[in-house]
């Protein structure tokens, strides 16, 4: 058997291993980390006003076994020994199976909306997280009551609104925070486990199968709420190529794991020892002189639980972009130091709108967990999909091996997406309906890119052709070099038969240049531009770059040297060509509101000039309509 495919994993001295781990936990676990503030809770409120002490062990044995399976096993152990070139995530695994490996539509359609359905989870973390922290409030003393709700639309507006500054500064301080959050849980857990320590006996998933059969519809229903244990756990797999695998393996057996289930445990305690479930369960492990600085740290810890979320939703715009499934957005680099600190600001107040739109419009955690769950339920099972093929394709199971690890993950999975599912009517549409917009955005963009194309690649000219025409015509060749940015890999592009027919001149030296987006997260410097003599005068250049780095033409011809062809740097003319998309009047095209949503991207999307970062000063564009 093949041996796995095994992330690049710079962690080799334990020190650098110790600190990317401590980074890890501020990083990848402040959404999975924050949800015992709420999921018991959740659970406990679908049993019933009063549950019992059996609904109480059978539920702590559900959720300790779905954070063994889900995310042990299933992320931290399989998952996470599969990457593509050191990136996770689903756009990723995406890629290398959907791609990659030719061309295979299901594979992308199910990768591009597992994808999507995080957006819907990037609105709603944010809104259940700083609401659930602050109702801590509440049992402090119902006086702040009237206070919760503003109060978290405050801290969320301004949440978003620093980012345009970046996290850099903070970032070094969410790895210590988060840690002692997880000492902080974990010792309230021990205080709770002490009142009534035969709660241990929860680890029996038998109390968990036992619950989960014997309560009917109820039973069923519970399992919504379990979920809510593992929302975060798609983050360890995303956020692989951060950190490396070893850290946030490390990070998550050695700390996080041990402080969730020590305090799911306590809370657990107190309800079998008949302690008062009003309220949130969590804040009732706090001593009460406690309560207030515990209310303070948990909001800090759902902010940076909130702060990944959103970070992860601009890493996941701008390799959705580098594949082709959006438009071209404004991306800003808050940070020198990592690739992964940057600003979308699209997505960034879209988020806002549907974030806070989600706080007010449901207004307490216990009805924003009704529509919470559903996104990353499905999200997951996508990934288990994709997973099962890459058993078999990249690891070389056979099928008396892969059916019966991905069949029993999908299982689980479905059961989940099953339980959230009846949660639709109740809010858990919201996530969805999100879902199926951003699918519907990157159908329609990749659509409209593909018919543009399809038309540019109808248009070009055989190179000797060109050259023979602008030799039989005398076109006068000018001094310095023509870079023409091109989609089409072939011949004569369009947007150079354009300017020789409007202009009656060309450049003595002319440089075609295609620039695509490979499948890979990044492409060495080496590799990135090859170039080839193509006629006298004339050469063609393919630049690659990988999903996650964004083209910077004028640094790579400067770098690359353009392959020997006598490229002056200080003395290029870009031209790019701008087409404004029309409908065709012959029937053949797309749908007329597929072709109108497609020109109002694009005319709505960053220019070309500013994503190749080319200098406005030297760029000649020229126009055309494109019957789409």
């Amino acid at each position: 058997m093949p041996a796995p495919t095994v992330a690049t994993d710079p962690t080799t001295t334990r020190p650098r291993l110790t600190a990317m781990s401590l980074a890890a936990l501020g990083v990848v676990f402040g959404d999975i980390g924050t949800s015992p503030l709420y999921t018991l809770k959740t659970v406990l409120d679908t049993t019933g006003p009063h549950p019992s002490a059996q609904a109480a062990l059978g539920s702590l044995s559900l959720i300790v076994w779905t954070l063994i399976i889900i995310t042990s096993v299933k992320y931290v152990t399989l998952a996470m020994r599969i990457d593509n070139d050191g990136e996770g995530g689903i756009l990723a695994l995406m890629s290398l199976l959907g791609i990659k490996r030719g061309h295979r539509p299901a594979i992308v359609a199910v990768g591009l909306f597992g994808a999507a359905l995080i957006y819907g989870d990037g609105a709603i973390t944010p809104a259940i997280s700083v609401l659930s922290a602050l109702e801590g409030l509440d049992i402090a003393t119902p006086a702040f009551h009237p206070y919760i709700l503003p109060a978290a639309v405050v801290i969320l507006i301004a949440l978003f609104a620093v980012q345009r500054f970046g996290t850099a500064r903070i970032g070094t301080a969410f790895g210590p925070v988060m840690a002692v959050w997880f000492v902080v849980i974990a010792l309230l857990g021990i205080g709770g486990i002490a009142r009534h320590p035969a709660v241990l006996l929860a680890i029996d998933p038998r109390y968990g199968l036992e619950f989960l059969f014997s309560s009917g519809m109820t039973g069923f229903l519970v399992l919504g709420g379990v979920f809510l244990c593992v929302t975060g756990a798609e983050a360890l797999y995303a956020d692989m190529g951060h950190f490396g695998p070893r850290p946030i393996r490390l990070a998550w057996s050695a700390v996080v794991l041990p402080a969730l289930l020590l305090n799911y445990a306590g809370q657990a305690a107190l309800v079998v020892a008949g302690g008062p479930t009003e309220g949130n369960i969590f804040y009732r492990l706090a001593p009460e002189a406690l309560l207030v600085p515990m209310v303070l740290l948990a909001t800090v810890a759902t902010i940076i639980a909130s702060q990944s979320i959103i970070t992860g939703a601009f890493s996941m715009t701008r390799q959705a972009i580098q594949l082709g499934w959006l438009p071209r957005l404004s991306i800003t680099q808050t940070s020198a130091e990592g690739y992964g600190q940057i600003y979308v600001a699209p997505v960034n107040w879209m988020l806002m709108l549907a974030t806070i739109g989600l706080t007010v419009g449901f207004g307490k955690s216990d009805n924003l967990a009704a529509a919470y769950g559903i996104a990353v339920s499905m999200t997951m099972l996508m990934t288990t999909m994709l997973l099962f093929i890459a058993m078999r394709e990249i690891w070389g199971w056979g099928l008396l091996r892969a059916v019966p690890v991905a069949g029993a993950l999908a299982v689980v999975d479905a059961a989940f997406v099953s339980a959230n599912m009846m949660k639709f009517a109740d809010g858990g549409y919201v996530p969805v309906l999100l879902a199926v917009a951003v699918y519907g955005v990157m159908l329609v963009w990749h659509l409209g890119a593909e018919a543009v194309a399809a038309r540019m690649r109808d248009a070009v000219v055989p190179i000797g052709d060109f050259v023979a025409q602008i030799t039989a015509r005398g076109v006068a060749r000018v001094p310095g070099t023509a870079v023409f940015l091109t989609r089409t890999v072939r011949d004569a592009p369009p947007v150079m038969v354009w300017h020789v027919r409007h202009n009656r001149a060309l450049h003595e030296r002319v440089f075609i240049l295609n620039v695509a987006t490979q499948m890979v997260p990044y492409v060495p410097l080496a590799q990135r531009l090859s170039v080839a003599q193509i006629a006298p005068g004339v050469w063609r250049g393919a630049a690659r770059y990988g999903f996650m780095q964004r083209p910077d033409i004028p640094v790579l011809l400067a770098e690359a040297h353009a392959g020997g062809c006598g490229i002056d740097p200080a003395d290029l003319t870009y031209f790019v060509g701008h087409e404004t998309v029309v409908a065709r009047d012959d029937g053949k095209g797309l749908p007329h509101w597929v072709e109108a949503m497609f020109a109002f991207m694009q005319r709505n999307s960053l220019h070309v000039t500013d994503y190749f970062r080319l200098p406005a000063e030297t760029v000649v564009e020229l126009g055309r309509e494109v019957a789409i």
